[in-house]
């Protein structure tokens, strides 16, 4: 409980921030079919925030080195409110996805912070007990957020201001915490050949989970359209599909900690094509069923980044563990940047099944390619725990890294 208090105002900043930035994206979708915007359009929003998430983790370490903690924080929360209120002042597509990018952007940059003054605060004593309890805030948030979809109006003034709120009350806590603001440390490398020359597949795996959930995340609304889900369901189809990656978690590590993670993560890529398939095949079943498929297919999918990561770092020394995080990260970005641009296309020529076709063909290379990569190496002699990672920064890297090492 100690631990908790302690740490209270930073994990009621990420409630906040999450209950913002994860509203934002379904919201767009359904704004912007009440405007008029193309599939396309919606699908180059989806990737815009993922371009601003990507230049926000890179940039932040270098933000707070120049102003500090708070301060940064408060520059990146300004640009997320900014970008939050400028959408109904400028209803265009293009103007939506710089304001996108400038989302993105808050969400990594603020996150970014956050991380780090956990890394520097926590202590090799509580640090996995702070994880938990980060990992559990971070993804009620995502849930909750998601019920939001069914009572902010679309195209709506009021729903894009709340959002705005929610993202400005977020600096509240942090910066009235009394914790002291810690001292930055350098930053890291972006070496994206050191992922590649460690582990291929693991390479391959967090694309494929870019592409995975950017894919749910961003076109997955315009999905529920089409298959007839009304905007409180479409929020209730999102929530599914975090709650089913939430539950997979525990059980994935546990398979990871006692098999070769390469079967792991085949397996859970061949589940995946399963949950794909059962997607395809449920909407006649009623929004039940389509949740019942989010559920499965979140359990499926969600787990592949971390174990794509465990995998990585199991081949890794100590001293490569940060840069390894954040080219790792770059990856994952390059995939969900690509996705959303693609399923959108895709939707808009074949229907909504088109995009858990995409998703299952990106499945089915990573299984080839494990298979391949299996056949030419052995496993890693040395494993470190399997940690449920989430993907919010390249700074999330340090923590895990201090983690590994007691």
């Amino acid at each position: 409980m100690r631990l908790l208090i302690s740490f209270a105002a930073l994990f009621l900043s990420v409630i906040l921030l999450q209950f913002s930035s994860s509203g934002v994206g379904p919201l767009d979708v359904l704004s912007g079919t009440a405007l008029g915007f193309t599939n396309g359009h919606i699908g180059l929003l989806g990737s815009a925030h993922f371009l601003g998430f990507f230049i926000g983790c890179w940039w932040s370490p270098r933000l707070m080195g120049a102003v500090g903690h708070s301060r940064a924080f408060a520059v990146f929360t300004a640009m997320g409110a900014i970008g939050l209120m400028a959408h109904m002042m400028i209803l265009n597509p293009y103007a939506w996805a710089m304001m996108r990018v400038a989302i993105g952007l808050c969400i990594a940059g603020c996150f970014t912070v956050i991380e780090a003054w956990l890394q520097a605060k926590a202590t090799n004593e509580n640090r996995g007990r702070t994880m938990a309890i980060y990992r559990m805030v971070d993804t009620t948030g995502q849930l909750v957020a998601q019920f939001m979809i069914g009572v902010l109006a679309p195209a709506s003034y009021v729903s894009y201001n709340l959002l705005a709120i929610l993202c400005c009350a977020a600096l509240l806590p942090l910066t009235m915490t009394r914790l002291k603001q810690p001292v930055s440390h350098g930053t890291s490398r972006l070496r994206p050949s050191l992922a590649w020359s460690l582990s291929p597949l693991a390479v391959s795996g967090v694309v494929v989970a870019g592409v995975s959930s950017a894919s749910l995340r961003m076109t997955g609304p315009l999905y529920g359209q089409q298959v007839g889900l009304v905007a409180g369901d479409i929020g209730l189809f999102l929530a599914a599909f975090v709650l089913g990656g939430a539950l997979a978690q525990w059980p994935a590590g546990l398979l990871a900690d006692r098999y070769d993670r390469r079967w792991v993560l085949i397996g859970f890529s061949a589940a995946s094509i399963l949950a794909c398939a059962v997607t395809i095949a449920v909407p006649g079943l009623g929004p039940v069923g389509i949740f019942g498929a989010a559920l499965l297919f979140g359990a499926t999918t969600f787990p592949i980044y971390s174990l794509s990561a465990a995998h990585a770092h199991d081949w890794a020394d100590d001293s490569q563990r940060i840069e390894l995080s954040a080219a790792l990260m770059f990856f994952f970005a390059t995939g969900a940047i690509v996705a959303p641009l693609a399923t959108s296309g895709l939707i808009t020529a074949y229907g909504p099944a088109a995009l858990f076709y995409f998703i299952s063909a990106a499945h089915a290379g990573l299984i080839v390619f494990g298979l391949i990569r299996v056949a030419r190496r052995g496993a890693s002699e040395v494993r470190k725990p399997y940690v449920w990672i989430p993907r919010t920064s390249f700074q999330v890297g340090r923590i895990f890294r201090r983690n590994s090492d007691k």
